[in-house]
């Protein structure tokens, strides 16, 4: 991933957003009390590198964080990330198990 990437909140359309030069990588989410439903990951068909996916869901996990949001991932790829990836298993509400 390059250096020149921004990741943003689109509030309108409920979803996280980041562009590269020729990419349009994106989260949908839905925001519920204190609780935000990852419910699809959208990555390009040009995009080959599995980092850019990882940097991608880190970037957004580390927002929701900062948010003090507890995240649900109802997204299979996002699970699976979370899964694998226990630092993040924090985020998750009280009681939910992945």
């Amino acid at each position: 991933m390059t250096d020149a990437v921004e990741l943003v909140d689109n509030d309108f359309l409920r979803q996280f957003e980041l562009k590269t030069e020729d990419h349009f990588a994106k989260i949908e989410y839905s925001l519920q009390e204190r609780k935000i439903f990852l419910t699809k990951l959208i990555i390009p068909e040009g995009i080959s590198d599995e980092n850019f996916t990882t940097d991608f869901l880190k970037l957004v996990l580390e927002n929701i964080e900062e948010r003090n949001l507890s995240v649900v991932p109802t997204s299979p790829e996002i699970a699976k990330f979370i899964r694998r990836n226990r630092q993040y298993k924090k985020l998750l509400p009280v009681g939910l198990r992945i």
